[in-house]
């Protein structure tokens, strides 16, 4: 398969049979790396949208951006979804640059993961597929100077990090708010824990965005090794026979009779809850 003609098709493959547990995961780290550059924390704990309704938001998001990937940019859903994320984002007052960096983390943040706990590394043809499939979606999104390749995409991740990383203590409530949604997924007596090894899958410039005290070496080597001995484990299994998207994840809760993507999302009202902008239209 070609990975620029075809990238949609290899990235859907990536991420619907190779490995479907790890890109949601590494996508649920990307979403603290957004939330570490103040101006999106901040414009996020506005909108209440992740501190009020974190699990619907998690939801909509994530069956947003996979209605695109299960169906391909020319598809009536995927149309329908990137109108709707077009909807959204056009209610506020957010940077090119901001922009820009979020779509990165689609493309930088999977990749480091898998290569670090997945059950192999991503091959050069797979990462060249996701930094297109991506490059494409900017420019549906109408996002300014997307990367084009892979290091482009890497060497903008790294450097707004180093200049725009820093505390807020809104961007805090967000991240408080993200990491409490994904405790409740699991029995209560279990939240501290998930928590913890949560924080231990930080890197350190996240953890002193946030403010969050540092595990120790011992908790963050036993978390990031159980998550390798997970890897090693699915090594050995045969290989997946049917896709599993990321609408079919038990962890989206907020439609057990289902959705329409049309209707997903928030529809802001200017100057109201909801959008913290004022347009003057």
């Amino acid at each position: 398969m070609d990975p620029y003609e075809q990238a949609s098709e290899i990235y859907l493959l990536t991420t619907a049979y190779e490995f479907p547990w790890d890109v949601t995961r590494a996508l649920e780290l990307a979403l603290y790396r957004t939330y570490a550059v103040p101006s999106i924390g901040r414009l996020l704990a506005a909108t209440a949208e992740l501190t009020d309704r974190t699990q619907k938001r998690y939801d909509d998001t994530s069956l947003l951006l996979d209605a695109v990937i299960e169906h391909g940019f020319d598809s009536r859903e995927a149309r329908t979804a990137i109108r709707r994320i077009n909807q959204m984002h056009r209610s506020y007052d957010i940077s090119d640059d901001d922009m820009r960096y979020v779509l990165c983390t689609f493309v930088v943040v999977p990749k480091r993961w898998i290569d670090a706990y997945g059950w192999r590394r991503l091959s050069r043809h797979e990462t060249v597929a996701s930094a297109v499939h991506y490059r494409t979606l900017g420019r549906h999104l109408g996002i300014k100077d997307v990367p084009q390749t892979y290091e482009e995409f890497e060497d903008c991740l790294d450097s707004y990090e180093a200049a725009h990383f820093g505390w807020d203590a809104d961007a805090r409530r967000v991240a408080d708010a993200t990491l409490d949604l994904m405790a409740s997924w699991y029995p209560r007596p279990l939240a501290p824990l998930l928590r913890a090894s949560t924080r231990a899958l930080l890197d350190d410039p996240l953890l002193r965005a946030f403010r969050y005290t540092p595990p120790g070496p011992l908790a963050r080597a036993l978390v990031r090794r159980a998550v390798r001995a997970r890897g090693r484990a699915v090594r050995l299994l045969p290989p997946r026979r049917a896709p599993h998207h990321g609408r079919q994840n038990w962890e989206i809760k907020s439609y057990p009779d289902g959705y329409r993507l049309d209707e997903l999302g928030t529809r802001p009202v200017p100057g109201l809850r909801g959008c913290p902008v004022r347009h003057p239209d």
